[in-house]
């Protein structure tokens, strides 16, 4: 059975606060998974705007929703979501490091990645998550990871609440994805 997964709780701790009729974004498209759930959590009343750096991430993405799904999809850098995305939204899901059925060359930066946080803090409403979902396993994750967790300690604790969930190593000795997830307060 084990415990589930990283990605499984960062759902989990989403669907506790979306509803039909609210704004929700995938700042890492890839392959779609959580753009296609946000889509079902929020209905076709809703909206779901959808990130990445990648055509063909955008392009299989946009195979895989229906017409009467709310989905936007930006072939654009997630630090650049501000631009785009209205202030309101209720969730934000990351799910970093590179698109599985891509160039696994093209990886998220800490620059960017930091930069699209703090957009997706500005966009969150009170009581709003954001769900990071970390892979330091890959060249260059584990950097990516460690600048994540000190911007994360330096958020202020009167207006977030964090949370880590993580399994403490596994066989093979590479590092495990973990999940961090960030509350704002009311």
């Amino acid at each position: 059975m084990g415990f589930p997964r990283a990605t499984e709780i960062a759902q989990l701790l989403v669907k506790k606060r979306l509803h039909p009729g609210d704004r929700a974004v995938d700042a890492t498209v890839g392959n779609g998974h959580d753009t296609l759930f946000l889509a079902s959590c929020v209905g076709p009343a809703g909206r779901v705007d959808g990130f990445d750096i990648q055509e063909a991430a955008i392009a299989g993405t946009r195979r895989r929703i229906s017409a009467d799904q709310p989905v936007v999809l930006h072939l654009r850098g997630h630090e650049e979501m501000a631009s785009v995305v209205p202030a309101g939204v209720k969730a934000v899901m990351f799910n970093l490091g590179y698109y599985p059925s891509g160039d696994k060359s093209i990886i998220t930066q800490p620059d960017t990645t930091l930069r699209a946080l703090e957009a997706a803090l500005d966009l969150l409403v009170p009581e709003g998550i954001v769900t990071v979902v970390i892979y330091p396993g890959h060249p260059g994750g584990a950097e990516e990871a460690d600048r994540i967790k000190a911007w994360l300690a330096g958020l202020p604790p009167e207006r977030y609440r964090t949370v880590h969930y993580g399994i403490q190593g596994r066989p093979g000795g590479s590092p495990p994805p973990y999940l961090l997830a960030i509350e704002r307060e009311r």
